[in-house]
């Protein structure tokens, strides 16, 4: 693979970009410091003026790639609408819409294994985006009597695993994902399944 460099000046952004090109091919786990130096066009001793190890580089993969999914999130439950079960779904499409599209970002925020606090910074950005979420999930459950609503972030976690489960199984082309059908019609109707178990949709949105 030809060096990317950093002709526009920006070390910090080029060694990031390596190191996603890196972890789309190897994984978090799978590459050096060195390697991403390397197809940086610098030495390995230029990646310590940004970054204090390998893992603070993904921290920076992960923290810009939750900004980019925020906004997608964001923007998806926004143009959802007109009803709180269209824009829920459309939260979901947008995760599998983001993992496919950035790949490397994907795997930097929920395969490295850092943990949302590693910095301040990351905490804040996942926040953001799951706020969303759960955002969405609480517009959907108004109809519901408060005593007998389940919690938004419960039923907005297992949706977040739902949608993460179709995207390492069926929408990122590992080895026997071939679905017999679509991801987001895969996620859809696990949605629907999921939510009209918990009593979560009115009876006439369907």
């Amino acid at each position: 693979m030809p060096k990317r460099g950093y002709h526009h000046g920006n070390l910090k952004q080029a060694l990031v970009d390596a190191a996603l090109s890196l972890i789309t091919e190897k994984g978090p786990t799978g590459f050096t410091l060195s390697e991403a130096a390397k197809q940086a066009g610098v030495t390995p001793a230029a990646v310590y003026r940004h970054f204090e190890g390998r893992e603070d580089l993904i921290i920076e993969c992960a923290l810009q790639g939750h900004a980019i999914f925020g906004d997608l999130m964001e923007y998806a439950y926004r143009n959802g609408q007109p009803s709180a079960l269209a824009a829920f779904e459309a939260t979901g499409r947008a995760y599998l819409a983001f993992a496919r599209k950035y790949p490397g970002h994907y795997m930097a925020m929920f395969e490295s294994g850092l943990s949302r606090h590693a910095t301040p910074e990351l905490s804040r950005a996942v926040a953001r985006s799951r706020g969303i979420l759960e955002q969405a999930a609480e517009q959907l459950s108004q109809h519901i009597p408060a005593d007998r609503r389940p919690p938004a972030t419960m039923f907005s976690s297992h949706i977040w695993a739902m949608s993460h489960g179709v995207v390492e199984l069926f929408a990122r082309g590992n080895p026997g994902g071939n679905a017999p059908f679509p991801p987001e019609d895969l996620l859809e109707a696990g949605i629907g399944i999921y939510l009209r178990g918990l009593g979560l949709v009115a009876p006439d949105a369907d």
